[in-house]
């Protein structure tokens, strides 16, 4: 996030500001079961000072030593119920611990308000396919690097879309195309294109038609966005 600590309470307030349609966090649980928000898997690239660092994989750690570091501006990592309740808006929420699912489907049949505003992902077929056995009614949608990967699945992007139960996909750049869009459109799958770092992605993801892209500064993508329409 470009204007506050990514993944953090400050951060999601920020995209909700500048009027982000959809917030894109990631998350895992801690030793002891607690579902917290981090992209990845140890703290060191976020935490600000030195006791941040080099604690090892945060799925080792419990919660009481991960919701201690500073991950800068004096913000910490926020629990998964703290994320809820510090938004409004539809949240896709990507799984980086296959652990984290059985954790997720103790947390959602608490809180119907919050799954009635969620879609799960993940780049894991295994991940989407447990979701989709554990968690049935909350949509998902399968993340792929690269248009390729989905075609090189073995039956093609059809049977991953089909073995995951996703409602959508979430690609890269390489090897999509507007045809591929078109087709996928037509077979009723929305395509988000992802990341936006510069205003060229974001012409690339307009001339493709892509239906949603992610960035870590929504505040500019959405400014490039309305000069594009005009």
């Amino acid at each position: 996030m470009a204007e506050a600590p990514e993944n953090t309470v400050a951060s999601f307030r920020v995209a909700e500001e500048a009027g982000v349609d959809e917030l894109e966090t990631d998350v895992r649980i801690s030793s002891d079961g607690q579902l917290f928000m981090l992209h990845d898997a140890t703290l060191d690239r976020v935490a600000a000072g030195p006791s941040g660092k080099d604690l090892g994989p945060v799925a080792e750690l419990p919660w009481s030593k991960i919701g201690s570091v500073d991950v800068g501006a004096g913000e910490r990592v926020p629990t998964l119920e703290q994320m809820y309740q510090a938004t409004t808006r539809f949240v896709q929420l990507e799984i980086k611990d296959l652990a984290a699912i059985d954790g997720l489907a103790g947390f959602f049949p608490r809180h119907p308000a919050y799954a009635a505003r969620t879609i799960l992902t993940g780049f894991s077929a295994e991940a989407m396919t447990t979701v989709a056995r554990k968690l049935p009614d909350i949509p998902r949608g399968i993340i792929v690097s690269r248009w390729t990967d989905a075609e090189s699945h073995p039956g093609g992007y059809r049977k991953l879309i089909e073995e995951t139960g996703s409602c959508r996909i979430h690609s890269g750049g390489e090897g999509l195309t507007a045809e591929i869009v078109r087709q996928l459109h037509d077979e009723g799958f929305p395509v988000h294109g992802w990341p936006t770092r510069t205003e060229d992605d974001l012409r690339h993801w307009l001339e493709l038609g892509v239906d949603g892209t992610t960035s870590d500064d929504p505040r500019t993508v959405r400014r490039w966005l309305a000069e594009a329409l005009r």
